[in-house]
């Protein structure tokens, strides 16, 4: 048995083919692993959880299958799903957990995180980051009428693509003090997360002591999945290795 880890898997009906693939995650895990962990991102868009389109019922349904199987799944909100609610819960199983949180990996204490808490470079985006999750501005969005949230955060989507476009690729990464920092006051020397799509194993010295930041790319592609044993092992996967 393992602990597998996944982060930005961006669901959406323009992609069916990672909804397959990640079906058929969900199918390998029933059997194979003790816990599955979310890391932000699970859905390329989700607009509070009336939110019925696809691919999120059959999703949905197939987490249900999974947690009611015994195999708990953790979930992190991300950018893109920071409206998941109890309702999410309720109907799939899965536990929201707080960004960061704290968790015993096999005995070592690791720290997860959706990653973009540590972007703080991009001021512009943590100011919208710290916006879309006070609650008051959550009530007000999920309080219109889905026609009414789909033309807002396309407008959204669009205007952040145009930001994008013009800020530089080390802006829009993690700064490593902020990393640093967060290590310390956790009392972890592991950090995994996701957010940037930019796989990748880095080594922090955390007062003295080493600590390691392990990255999770865009899932789908590439060994984006990360298998942790309790013998130790850390493995980067890709979908077929892992289910060969």
């Amino acid at each position: 048995m393992s602990i597998l880890f996944v982060s930005d898997i961006h669901l959406s009906p323009t992609r069916p083919e990672r909804v397959a693939a990640f079906l058929a995650l969900l199918e390998y895990a029933s059997e194979q692993v003790q816990n599955l962990y979310i890391l932000g991102d699970l859905f390329d868009q989700w607009l509070g959880d009336d939110d019925d389109a696809p691919p999120h019922p059959e999703v949905i349904a197939a987490l249900a299958r999974l947690t009611l199987g015994g195999v708990p799944v953790l979930v992190l909100h991300g950018n893109h799903d920071v409206l998941l609610g109890q309702d999410f819960e309720a109907e799939s199983g899965c536990q929201l957990l707080p960004d960061p949180s704290i968790i015993e990996l096999y005995g070592q204490r690791t720290l997860i995180s959706h990653g973009d808490l540590f972007c703080i470079d991009d001021s512009d985006y943590q100011a919208l980051r710290t916006l879309t999750r006070q609650p008051a501005f959550q009530r007000q969005f999920l309080s219109l009428p889905m026609s009414e949230r789909i033309l807002q955060a396309a407008a959204l989507r669009s205007r952040s693509r145009e930001a994008i476009a013009g800020k530089s690729e080390s802006i829009m990464d993690v700064n490593p003090t902020a990393v640093e920092q967060a290590l310390r006051d956790s009392g972890a020397h592991l950090l995994i997360h996701g957010h940037t799509h930019r796989p990748a194993e880095h080594e922090h010295l955390i007062d003295g002591i080493r600590a390691c930041r392990l990255v999770l790319g865009d899932w789908y592609q590439g060994e984006s999945i990360l298998r942790c044993t309790e013998a130790g092992d850390r493995q980067r996967l890709s979908l077929q290795a892992l289910m060969d």
